[in-house]
């Protein structure tokens, strides 16, 4: 247990918990929505600090992450607990364990401990993912500072509902991140994910325009996010901010509390249509392999640069940072 980085004291005790746009108002011996700060005698504290739940070392394209250190590995961690209540999601033994299962594990690691694994398994990167790592800020900040003080980079999986004031702490020691970018419409944020779709698209300028490197996820889910309306709100609005952002477009399979059908093949491939023609350079598929969809290919000259199966890098063809046919800038970090 750790007391709070980011909060504010308020009257009678109460506490305003500023790490996630939720910005709960807490009472004594209460807890926010994500169920792992909690406020005690009118502090609040992390209940998830040095509870690790999982950790792995996980290719960095299984992040994903296609431009940044490709062929690396990334230490892979969280905790549990999320500020998010997905219908669908994929996580869910381990985000939503406070809530489903009223209680919180993990084994006791220092983020020294895990920066030394990292650095052991000659890992290029820590990953904080799997679950949200706004809900695990402090665990995950003490750890990114070691990492980077060690030469290593540091990445959030993030759903980036996250505030100013957490982006600004975080931002000195963050290299790159993954967004989930999981619908445009505010109701289906609202009554679906339990959260709001404008923080989201804010995090994801604000940390763009901080040089953070960003790659943006949608999970395609049937009847929810997939009508042509919205996929082209997303892949306008990504393109509208950077049109070398990547955008790895997922397919949804069953999970937690849904029984909707997985997305199909070809609701796939009328999402990258749509996002080629709103002028995305960088498309890939994920969670259903489709012929030379997880390739980068040159915006140029349109070479692959970078094969891929699946999650290994098996060929490339790049001189430094350059397409190794005709010379082209790739965007990214190498």
């Amino acid at each position: 247990m750790k007391e709070a980085y980011l909060y504010k004291k308020l009257k009678d005790k109460k506490v305003r918990c500023d790490l996630c746009n939720h910005r709960c108002v807490i009472s004594p011996e209460e807890k926010g929505k994500c169920l792992v700060r909690e406020n005690r005698d009118g502090n609040l504290y992390s209940l998830v600090y040095r509870k690790l739940i999982s950790e792995n070392i996980d290719p960095i394209e299984k992040k994903p992450l296609f431009h940044f250190l490709p062929g690396s590995y990334s230490l892979s961690i969280a905790t549990v607990g999320c500020n998010f209540r997905c219908f669908f999601c994929q996580n869910y033994q381990i985000s939503q364990m406070p809530g489903d299962n009223n209680k919180i594990e993990g084994k006791d690691r220092s983020p020294g401990e895990i920066v030394e694994h990292a650095l052991g398994y000659n890992c290029k990167s820590i990953s904080y993912t799997y679950t949200e790592p706004t809900i695990y800020f402090e665990y995950a900040y003490d750890t990114a500072v070691i990492a980077s003080e060690k030469g290593l980079k540091n990445v959030f999986v993030t759903n980036g509902f996250m505030t100013d004031k957490c982006i600004d702490m975080i931002a000195p020691y963050l290299d790159a991140a993954n967004i989930d970018l999981k619908s445009f419409s505010e109701k289906t944020y609202r009554d679906r994910m339990g959260g709001r779709l404008e923080p989201v698209l804010k995090s994801i300028k604000d940390m763009h325009d901080r040089g953070i490197w960003i790659e943006i996820t949608t999970l395609i889910i049937p009847g929810i996010n997939d009508s042509p309306g919205e996929l082209e709100e997303i892949a306008c609005f990504i393109a509208g901010l950077d049109g070398s952002i990547p955008w790895h477009i997922s397919a949804y399979h069953p999970q937690y509390r849904s029984d909707i059908p997985a997305t199909s093949v070809d609701r796939i491939e009328r999402a990258i249509s749509i996002g080629k023609k709103a002028g995305l350079k960088y498309i890939y598929s994920g969670n259903i392999f489709l012929e030379d969809r997880e390739n980068t290919k040159c915006p140029s000259c349109n070479s692959i640069v970078i094969a891929r199966r699946g999650f290994d890098m098996v060929k490339t063809n790049m001189a430094g940072s350059r397409c190794g046919n005709c010379g082209t800038e790739i965007d990214g970090v190498f």
